[in-house]
């Protein structure tokens, strides 16, 4: 039998716990691996990490806004997997992953319309199903079919609310039949009637009305030549574009005095639009990639969008906010991929599973990376915290050297650091080292000194240097001694600064060093002594609570997260929260100073509060108008354990965060960028494998599913398993 390969894991994050956690469910692969990561600082998690801060009522603090899509197959399937392995008592919080997530339908976008914000609710369906049984490869024909049925909804709510529309603006001629989707298909295919026969023989030839026709259409549409194929689509193209004709005549002259029918037409022709696109760029037959050389706006110019409704609507906007897609976070610089963000959108609304979106009912780190480190714990893989990674040495083929700085010292009586810490029964992870389990001397300057351990800007080095009078010790791991095979699980920001030697040898890794970029973040968190409610937000259909995006900028995004008040301890007698609010956004940086800076954090800190302060007073009004107004702001809503804290002070006791750090920022699919994403075996490096949501995963967007996809290549690279990876081509 050979000798067992020992396998080097470079972070933390979903993509690396992945890899981790596929290569220990293969059989006796304790015989074949030997797994160790090294871990940057006291947690798990990387943009993913969340914390329990003790001096809080051991209240939540995320990187941001986590919720997990109803399309994430990939990640719902490894993550129940896990929840199996962890096996927690039945009477145990989170016991299950259905008691860890839940389904969510209610998505809230916002509008600016004549200087003033309104609210756009849209209730999903529910769809039965688990969320980790699914395909996301999406067949074409569900694509039009279901985009069909979706257009044929918003054009028949039309009717009432053209006929309000009239009756109040009797001046304006409303050239417009009440019975619209039936008409303007019965316009259309009696103009097309003898290329419909030349075209479809296997169609019926008595056509009772044309929808009829359509919906037939649409259920044989699928043909085995490619010039029945092609035919199909010419027919479809010039269904859509007189249907898209229609509307821009009919409706355009009340769009702008009616907010419901604007609405209903901004949806209808984005489908349209989208469709259209798809078709004349030949998106269905050689995949969402083929116009990722355009944005997703300039896109959607090209092929027709209504400019005045469309194409800046609350809808394409929202999704901008949603994949931070601004450049260097200018929010002036609006940029993602055409293919890459129509894929994801059709996924999101077309492959769900449950509930469009699904929320943790626990902090993020809770909920993924405490079964995450106890499984694989368990399982026998070891984890070095404190392992700051400095670099990785190649020679012209592999890896042969990992360079590390070991950040802290245990106490002398542990071999071993123990990362969790119970909360109400839940193993959590702090929001700071557990520093009783430290060496006492080091501990108490890491608290005098507030020093962060995940901060490329930390001042520990000096701090350490100057009371010891050495540099912080270091390590070199050997190839063939210490590893064999590299998993290098941190983001793209990193690789300039961890693998500068590997960029100047491989071309490739270099251009996707350069081309993938990344975008720093910002976040909030509000406890409030009021409810929702009571802060004036009325509009919660079934008691489900607001996602909302499309909001001012910065802090774009806001969610509701009142499901996590029993996860958390009252900050004081009689000190209880009522209602939780995050907010996150890009964050506005172009340019990171070296690392000697120590203060560039603190400056970012400080701009991120003041963003968030300002958000408060002047503008969220437009969503708690109960506590605030254009220049008011209820600041006694705010939680606080001081009583002397007063007006703006009393938001120093809340939490807000700047995710500038390379391991922190979020991977943009800006335009002709997926093109330089590797796969995971895709340098020159043979023991060395990429992994996270910035290599080629078939997704190729920041998020989750993206990173356990990467994870799950990773350990298929490796071991041969798993096999089946869903989503990763687009189409079925």
């Amino acid at each position: 039998m050979s000798e067992k390969k020992k396998i080097a894991i470079v972070g933390g994050g979903v993509s690396a716990m992945t890899s981790a956690f596929y290569l220990t469910q293969t059989p006796n692969w304790q015989e074949k691996y030997d797994i160790t990561v090294y871990q940057l600082g006291w947690r798990l998690g990387g943009k993913g990490a969340s914390g329990r801060n003790p001096e809080y009522g051991n209240r939540i603090q995320e990187h941001g806004l986590h919720i997990w899509f109803g399309f994430y197959a990939n990640a719902f399937k490894t993550i129940q997997e896990a929840y199996k392995l962890w096996d927690r008592p039945q009477d145990a919080p989170l016991a299950t992953w259905e008691q860890a997530f839940k389904p969510h339908s209610f998505i809230v976008l916002q509008e600016l319309i004549n200087n003033k914000w309104e609210s756009w609710p849209i209730e999903f369906p529910l769809i039965p199903g688990n969320p980790a049984i699914g395909n996301e490869e999406i067949d074409l024909w569900d694509i039009i079919r279901t985009a069909y049925y979706w257009l044929k909804q918003f054009i028949s709510k039309f009717d009432d609310k053209v006929k309000d529309a009239k009756a109040i603006s009797k001046n304006k001629t409303l050239n417009c039949r009440y019975d619209a989707p039936k008409s303007i298909f019965e316009r259309i295919t009696s103009e097309l009637h003898q290329d419909i026969e030349n075209w479809f023989d296997d169609l019926e030839d008595d056509i009772k009305t044309a929808l009829d026709r359509i919906e037939e259409f649409f259920d044989k549409a699928p043909q085995k030549t490619k010039r029945q194929n092609q035919d199909h689509h010419h027919f479809l193209h010039y269904l859509l574009t007189k249907l898209k004709q229609w509307l821009d005549d009919e409706f355009n002259e009340i769009l702008a005095d009616n907010a419901e029918i604007r609405r209903l037409f901004i949806m209808a022709d984005l489908g349209l639009t989208i469709l259209i696109g798809m078709i004349e760029d030949g998106v269905l037959e050689n995949g969402f990639n083929i116009i990722n050389n355009y944005d997703y706006r300039e896109w959607l110019i090209k092929h027709g969008a209504n400019q005045t409704y469309t194409v800046d609507s609350a809808p394409v906007r929202g999704f901008y906010d949603l994949v931070f897609a601004y450049e260097n976070g200018n929010f002036d610089k609006p940029n993602v991929e055409a293919g890459t963000i129509i894929r994801a959108m059709l996924r999101i609304a077309l492959l769900y599973k449950g509930g469009v979106m699904w929320k943790m009912q626990a902090g993020m780190g809770d909920t993924i990376f405490s079964p995450f480190y106890e499984v694989l714990k368990k399982q026998g893989v070891k984890f070095e915290f404190f392992s700051q990674v400095d670099e990785l040495i190649p020679d012209d083929d592999s890896i042969t050297e990992i360079k590390i700085t070991q950040q802290v010292a245990l106490k002398p009586s542990l071999t071993e650091y123990s990362p969790l810490i119970p909360v109400n029964n839940l193993p959590c992870w702090p929001s700071h080292p557990n520093y009783e389990q430290l060496d006492p001397v080091q501990a108490q300057l890491l608290k005098q000194n507030n020093i962060n351990l995940e901060s490329f800007w930390s001042k520990w080095p000096e701090i350490y240097q100057q009371h010891f009078g050495t540099p912080l010790p270091t390590k070199t791991l050997i190839k063939g001694l210490d590893f064999d095979k590299v998993i290098f699980g941190a983001s793209v920001a990193s690789l300039k600064h961890i693998c500068p030697k590997l960029l100047a040898k491989d071309e490739k890794l270099r251009l996707a060093s350069e081309k993938i970029q990344a975008v720093a973040t910002q976040a909030y968190q509000v406890w409030t002594n009021k409810t929702l409610t009571e802060l004036g937000w009325k509009e919660m259909p079934e008691g489900q609570e607001p996602v909302m995006s499309g909001f001012t900028e910065p802090n774009d995004t806001w969610a509701a997260m009142n499901q996590l008040l029993i996860r958390e301890d009252a900050w004081a007698a009689g000190i209880e929260a009522k209602n939780i609010a995050y907010f996150c956004s890009a964050q506005p940086v172009e340019f990171y100073p070296d690392k000697t800076d120590t203060d560039f954090p603190n400056r970012m800190y400080e701009k991120a509060k003041i963003g968030a302060i300002n958000q408060l007073k002047h503008e969220i009004y437009w969503l708690w108008p109960e506590v605030s107004s254009s220049n008011e702001f209820d600041w006694d809503i705010l939680l606080s354990k001081d009583p002397n804290l007063q007006n703006e002070a009393r938001f120093n006791e809340q939490y807000w965060r700047s995710n500038i750090d390379p391991s922190e920022r979020y991977v943009l699919s800006v335009k002709n960028s997926s093109q330089y994403r590797l796969n995971t075996d895709g340098t020159q490096f043979k023991n060395l494998y990429i992994t996270g949501d910035w290599i080629k995963t078939g997704l190729n967007a920041g998020c989750v599913e993206a990173a356990t996809m990467a994870g799950m290549q990773t350990s298929r690279a490796i071991c041969g398993l798993p096999q089946k990876i869903v989503g990763e081509s687009d189409f079925s």
